[in-house]
């Protein structure tokens, strides 16, 4: 995936570099005319320090300390704002433009959007990266795009070749092919070691991990993990603290361990836009029905029983002036992907006092 991101980033380079002496320096100029460049960085607490008290060796208390939060944001966009969307003096990485993920833009052409996130959040680290490529003409579409959300676990690139269909100004309809690259979704390692009653055998897999049980006495047993450390000194500790993170690294490495699957699937979709300084809706949304079964031992049709399934994403933007002291608000966006779901919304009210 990193190399079809390089690719992507310089295939517009490369493009330009063929055309005549000194022309493609104005066609790149036209490409970025109106994009901007931005980075920025955020930070602020996290959650409270947490006190943990125990006496089992008499009174003691261990203060459990989360790092502080941030976020640091690179990026490049060009895109075309909508009505709606407020014009910004600067962006700071922390705005949510639900609009980046509608099938098509305010304008016809051209646009991208190149942006990545690094996020701590509450002590977890976190990589979310948004980048595409888009053409938008009257008949036609085409997009590539590359999305990873670390906090939904996600990650895949999509590229689609669709017909449009345009009914007035403020609605189309859309349909054509989708290819996908992914991790291959569905597959769980663990499905290989579970017993007959539906229990897995977690310690046989830890020692194949490398740990080891060693009974001192009868009345003694300890766990080592691959080093040679004493991780555990009893069964309760062994089960509720070691395996869960045996059990987690397993299945990393084993999903680490398989390429990347391709899917290939036919969506239909559509788009409304229409925009008062009172009353504005833009709603989107794709459904892939139909997925053709590429026999690969980790497509996602084996773990879905050979059967089809349906993806599908959508977005809502909803603004309405009652007059004004009054106004509402509904912005989201959902995604159904494999077995992977995850979504943003923002609704709410503002009443202004003259």
């Amino acid at each position: 995936m990193k190399k079809i991101l390089l690719i992507l980033f310089l295939l517009p380079l490369t493009v330009f570099s063929q055309s005549e002496n000194g022309k493609w320096k104005d066609d790149l100029k036209k490409v970025f005319k109106f994009s901007t460049f931005y980075g920025a960085v955020n930070g602020g607490n996290s959650i409270s320090d947490v006190d943990v008290f125990s006496v089992t060796n008499g009174l003691e208390t261990n203060t459990v300390s989360t790092p502080f939060d941030y976020s640091v944001t690179l990026g490049v966009r060009k895109i075309a704002r909508f009505g709606y969307e407020p014009k910004e003096r600067f962006k700071n990485g922390d705005e949510k433009s639900y609009s980046d993920a509608a099938t098509i833009g305010k304008i016809s052409g051209f646009e991208f959007l190149f942006e990545a996130d690094w996020r701590r959040q509450q002590g977890q680290s976190f990589l979310n990266q948004h980048h595409f490529l888009r053409y938008v003409a009257d008949k036609w579409i085409a997009k590539v795009e590359y999305l990873e959300d670390g906090f939904a676990d996600i990650k895949y690139f999509e590229a689609s070749q669709r017909y449009r269909h345009k009914l007035g100004n403020k609605l189309s309809f859309n349909g054509g092919i989708v290819q996908r690259l992914s991790e291959p979704y569905g597959y769980n390692p663990l499905d290989e070691w579970l017993l007959s009653n539906g229990n897995i055998h977690y310690t046989y897999l830890a020692i194949q991990e490398g740990y080891s049980v060693n009974f001192d006495n009868p009345d003694r047993i300890t766990y080592s993990n691959p080093n040679g450390d004493i991780v555990a000194t009893s069964t309760d500790i062994w089960e509720q603290l070691i395996i869960p993170t045996v059990l987690a690294d397993y299945t990393e490495r084993k999903r680490d361990e398989i390429d990347n699957q391709f899917e290939y699937s036919f969506v239909v979709g559509f788009d409304y836009y229409h925009y008062t300084k009172d009353f504005w809706v833009h709603s989107w949304g794709n459904i892939m029905p139909y997925h053709i079964n590429t026999k690969s031992q980790y497509s996602y049709h084996k773990f879905n029983n050979n059967q089809q399934w349906i993806d599908f994403n959508g977005g809502l933007i909803f603004g309405y002036k009652f007059n004004r002291h009054l106004g509402l608000f509904l912005e989201g966006k959902y995604n159904k992907y494999w077995n992977r779901k995850w979504h943003n919304f923002s609704v709410g009210a503002n009443y202004i006092i003259f």
